[in-house]
């Protein structure tokens, strides 16, 4: 299992609407077993893509995992220029992850 970092977040929709580049947004919490099963997977998929990943700490009142209509974890949302062009939901390996980069990179 990989360490997993979820953090809460302050950043706003509005602000990751103006994110630059490419960027992933990680969904999840560090208690949850499948974003647990998920870090190394993840990791593998991203390594050398230039994609920027921020893993937000997601749940109940966080505004954030709303605005993307998160509903399971871990959740990866994809960013453009700000701008939704991927998501991949509770990836068992990191095949659906490297369909996304590829596509993006």
């Amino acid at each position: 299992m990989a360490d997993s970092s979820y953090q809460a977040s302050s950043l706003s929709a509005e602000e990751a609407a103006r994110l630059p580049g490419l960027t992933v947004l990680d969904f999840g919490v560090d208690w949850c077993p499948h974003c647990q099963a998920a870090q190394g997977p993840i990791a593998s998929a991203l390594i050398d893509s230039g994609i920027t990943r921020i893993q937000v700490e997601d749940g109940k009142g966080r505004p954030l995992g709303r605005s993307f209509g998160v509903k399971l974890w871990p959740t990866l949302v994809f960013l453009k220029d700000g701008q939704e062009v991927g998501r991949v939901v509770r990836p068992v390996d990191p095949g659906p992850v490297v369909e996304v980069v590829k596509r993006l990179v």
